[in-house]
């Protein structure tokens, strides 16, 4: 028994779909794909992900802004979308709408514990506007705590998305131009520290690929970042432990050219066995 996750900041469902998403779709072996970035309205988003999926998602409250969602393979039976969960406990405000969607699983890998999926996108946060970092900053502190709540109720919990920080060196190309960047800052750095030691979180993209750069899931749409393949790596699978230690493979699914992307993030493929 195996089963897939897939997350991908779609940047825009709506476009995505113009440009070629449900060619991908239709070719992925994922059971679940997460989804951040959608910019569309929940009544909208079934649609767009297409046949064959059941769908759940959260707008945010803020008009052409964020919005998460979590597709499901209709054949599945053991996912009721109609219990997911929508929103961050502990942060208010428009600002962090559409970014938190949790969906419980009924034993998907057969081991008798249910798996909590989680689509995030955390704010990106800019420098020189103060305030989008301490949305950011308030964002993080809530989510700590909110994990540690589902980890504690002893289920598999996998934390999905666009999470806007690059951990490591490793994880970023221009690592040495970005040290007083949002994204690379220490101190946001600092939450993935504490999220993938004392509170028993583990990288499973970089469990599996080992020390070395990337493999990167943004690349910037200016020059030739995507060319050059300087990118980021942001997007997460960030699983409990015993989930973790079930995962046998994953993969960035980038595009052959920068023409054919529908997004300017690759989706992240994890299989768990």
């Amino acid at each position: 028994m195996s089963f897939t996750i897939a997350t991908v900041n779609v940047n825009g469902l709506r476009a995505a779909v113009r440009k070629g998403m449900p060619d991908w779709v239709a070719a992925t072996s994922a059971d679940v794909i997460t989804l951040q970035e959608v910019r569309a309205p929940d009544e909208l988003v079934a649609d767009l992900v297409g046949e064959g999926w059941s769908t759940a998602s959260e707008a945010s409250l803020l008009k052409g802004r964020a919005g998460v969602a979590i597709a499901v393979r209709s054949a599945r039976d053991d996912v009721d979308l109609e219990a997911v969960r929508r929103g961050m406990p502990g942060v208010e405000g428009d600002a962090h709408t559409g970014r938190w969607l949790e969906a419980d699983l009924s034993d998907p890998l057969g081991d008798g514990r249910d798996l909590t999926v989680v689509s995030c996108y955390l704010h990106s946060g800019t420098v020189e506007k103060p305030q989008t970092m301490i949305d950011k900053y308030a964002f993080l502190d809530a989510m700590m705590l909110r994990l540690e709540e589902l980890r504690s109720q002893g289920g598999h919990v996998v934390l999905t998305g666009d999470i806007n920080i690059a951990h490591t060196e490793w994880d970023i190309k221009n690592w040495k131009g970005n040290l007083k960047s949002a994204g690379f800052l220490p101190e946001e750095r600092a939450y993935l520290d504490r999220l993938t030691t004392e509170a028993g979180f583990v990288d499973v993209h970089r469990a599996l690929h080992g020390d070395g750069p990337g493999p990167y899931t943004w690349w910037s749409q200016r020059g030739k970042a995507f060319d050059n393949d300087s990118g980021w790596r942001i997007d997460y699978q960030l699983a409990t432990e015993d989930l973790a230690a079930r995962a046998v493979s994953a993969q960035v699914d980038r595009a052959p050219s920068y023409d054919a992307r529908w997004s300017d993030h690759a989706p992240l493929v994890v299989t768990y066995s």
